[in-house]
């Protein structure tokens, strides 16, 4: 199944449990679909210690939010400093979730009425990925899945700054609303108690907290810019770069800590193509960049050498 690429999708990465992961949050949604498989080449050993043939990634949606799972080896593990909100028309669909989403897994709030929802709770999955179950209809309803950023640690503090800067960079974005925290709290008066704001016409949420958290942003999670053309890449990359620090294939920390992969969109495509000789030219290609070149990624591809 093909299917356009959004701007932004979701990364989430797995030590080698990403082909269980999507086959879960299938089973637990009803709107979701599978759409691309990609496959280590020989070179996935050297990689991360993956054997030839073995899945490499997946590319797959949920209720029209676009997620990849990668299996990437033991490196980084998914934390609550990114969950992601589900919107629920009804408390009866909020429990339908959070008792599929349960198992195995880890709660972070129970479930239960609260002052902000009919019916909430927060809960860390079987492969530690973090939901909030929100009864509720922000944004009118009309995206089921967002993002949540947790601004914790060394970040507290910075998550209204954070979404200005994130809603300077790209096309279609916005901020819906700010709410600080109460005078006389634990948290500073000054801070974000929730913000919502629209990054390419989608709706992230993002929250201060000054509690001991013992997590950060980390790669677990981060955020796919798919670019189209070199400059989308050169403006991406060097925009969310500043005061962070780049890294090998695509990936980069912004200032925040937030980890994002600014890649061409048509690198799936060669990842997944079934020649193994041209998948395995891009990966090595791939291998030797920290910002992606396009041009360098198709002479690879094409090559007749």
């Amino acid at each position: 199944m093909k299917k356009q690429k959004a701007l932004l999708s979701n990364g989430l990465w797995f030590n080698s449990e990403a082909e269980q992961a999507v086959a879960f949050y299938q089973s637990v949604f009803p709107d979701s679909a599978v759409y691309e498989t990609m496959y280590y080449g020989k070179e996935g050993f050297e990689m991360h210690q993956k054997p030839e043939g073995s899945v490499l990634a997946i590319n797959f949606q949920l209720f029209g939010t676009q997620f990849q799972a990668i299996n990437g080896g033991p490196v980084f593990q998914i934390n609550p400093s990114v969950s992601y909100f589900i919107i629920c028309d009804n408390a009866d669909e909020a429990n339908r979730y959070w008792d599929a989403l349960k198992p195995k897994g880890k709660v972070l709030m129970d479930i239960d009425s609260y002052p902000w929802s009919e019916r909430y709770g927060w809960v860390e999955d079987q492969f530690g990925l973090s939901w909030q179950i929100f009864t509720g209809t922000p944004n009118s309803g009309k995206q089921k899945i967002c993002p949540s950023l947790l601004f914790v640690g060394a970040q507290q503090g910075h998550a209204e700054e954070a979404m200005h800067f994130y809603t300077s960079v790209f096309p279609d974005s916005q901020i819906e609303m700010i709410q600080k925290y109460p005078e006389g709290g634990e948290d500073p008066a000054d801070t974000v108690m929730y913000g919502e704001f629209r990054l390419a016409g989608q709706v992230f949420t993002a929250t201060d907290s000054a509690q001991e958290h013992a997590f950060q942003f980390n790669e677990g999670v981060s955020f796919i810019v798919n670019c189209s053309t070199q400059a989308e890449i050169d403006y991406y990359w060097d925009r969310l770069l500043v005061g962070g620090k780049e890294s090998e294939c695509g990936w980069l920390k912004d200032r925040f800590g937030m980890s994002w992969q600014v890649v061409p969109e048509q690198l799936d495509r060669m990842l997944a193509d079934p020649d193994k000789a041209k998948v395995e030219r891009v990966t090595k290609a791939c291998m030797k960049m920290r910002k992606f070149d396009l041009a360098q990624l198709e002479q690879a591809f094409n090559s007749t050498l």
